[in-house]
């Protein structure tokens, strides 16, 4: 059996540490951090930075408000950063927070969720490989990429996705 716990960003950024830390201490096996109240991605790596062992990850990020790019660039760094210890998890959020909160267009989420991880996987590979970049979806295109923001491969595999669905349509992803 596997163990997580998810950490409440209300508190003090500090917090995280501590509370990261005490879990690790207690065996749990993963830690992940929500996307409310605060940046998920700091106290991911301050976590990271803090522990060796249990696995860190954010629990659920939103996706849509973020580029796949730059989300395949938060990954790839946090996957490196805490030696192999990431889990992504990503999430649509509702029509009405990407729309009024984030300032995104709204489009069938199952499909572009679908589109968004592609993308972010043939970043991975791109940087990973060093081949040319060459997807093209419906709603994400990435054909163009640089040694200059190519960061090279890690000594990691990519970090795992996993999506927070409500829908049977999106548990479908099945990442």
């Amino acid at each position: 059996m596997r163990v997580t716990a998810m950490y409440d960003l209300q508190g003090k950024m500090g917090d995280a540490v501590e509370w990261a830390t005490l879990h690790e201490h207690l065996g749990f096996d993963a830690i992940h951090f929500p996307e409310v109240g605060r940046n998920p991605f700091t106290s991911l790596t301050l976590a990271a930075e803090h522990t060796e062992q249990i696995r860190v990850g954010t629990s659920v990020a939103i996706a849509f408000a973020r580029s796949p790019y730059v989300m395949a660039n938060l990954g790839w760094d946090l996957q490196e950063y805490s030696g192999g210890r990431l889990i992504l998890g990503l999430g649509t959020q509702v029509k009405g927070h990407n729309e009024r909160r984030f300032s995104v267009p709204w489009g069938p989420p199952t499909a572009r969720l679908r589109e968004y991880i592609e993308m972010m996987r043939a970043v991975w590979h791109t940087w990973r490989t060093g081949e040319r970049p060459d997807y093209e979806g419906e709603y994400y295109r990435y054909t163009l990429d640089s040694y200059v923001f190519n960061p090279g491969p890690i000594d990691y595999p990519d970090p795992p996705i996993a999506i927070a669905a409500v829908r049977p349509r999106n548990t479908a992803l099945g990442c």
